[in-house]
């Protein structure tokens, strides 16, 4: 488990981002004024938000980019648990980086890049900002589903920009998403060449 960690993996992504397909609400739609959650990408771009999640689903802990009070970054370990249409963020009561989402919600998650410089499946990155869970309700499911350590600080994410980065050589290749608008794939050379960009439609 990782340091301040309360996640246990990724999950099946499934739900719709308003309830859990157990009875239990999660307290919101897919768009709020400030991101989406994770069924607002999976129903915007599914193909996109499978392979994102495949990625995450590679390996158990991730890297966190947090902002401290001075408003240098704090990056530190944390399992990504994809479940019931939401991205969620478990974390060790009163840790750092929790205080942190509590001051300054923003946030960026980044893949563990695993051994090697293989990199399958890309590189993923995720930014948005978390929101803390604070329904009993809620929170009571997650300790049945998942059996955290207690206590602990749950965040579910609102997803502003979802970036993966991959080699299709001879280029580098990224796919870019943001709310409200289409998947963006850039595919860049090592000559002088202009990128080459791609719109995909969900």
């Amino acid at each position: 488990m990782a340091s301040d960690s309360t996640g246990t993996g990724t999950g099946t992504g499934t739900g719709t981002g308003t309830g859990t397909g157990t009875g239990v609400n999660t307290g919101r739609g897919t768009a709020t004024p400030t991101g989406v959650s994770w069924a607002g990408f999976v129903a915007a771009q599914p193909e996109a938000a499978g392979r994102v999640e495949a990625r995450f689903g590679a390996y158990r802990h991730h890297v966190l980019g947090t902002l401290r009070r001075d408003g240098s970054p704090r990056l530190t370990g944390i399992e990504a648990d994809f479940r019931a249409g939401e991205l969620w963020l478990g974390m060790m009561a009163a840790s750092r980086k929790a205080l942190d989402l509590r001051r300054d919600p923003r946030f960026a998650l980044h893949t563990n890049p695993g051994p090697g410089t293989d990199l399958a499946g890309g590189d993923v990155r995720v930014a948005g900002r978390a929101v803390e869970v604070t329904d009993p309700a809620v929170l009571a499911w997650y300790v049945d589903e998942t059996k955290p350590p207690e206590p602990f600080h749950l965040f579910r994410a609102e997803l502003t920009e979802v970036v993966r980065t991959y080699v299709e050589d001879p280029h580098i290749v990224l796919e870019i998403w943001r709310p409200g608008g289409p998947l963006r794939v850039i595919r860049r050379g090592n000559g002088a060449e202009p990128p080459e960009v791609t719109v995909v439609s969900g």
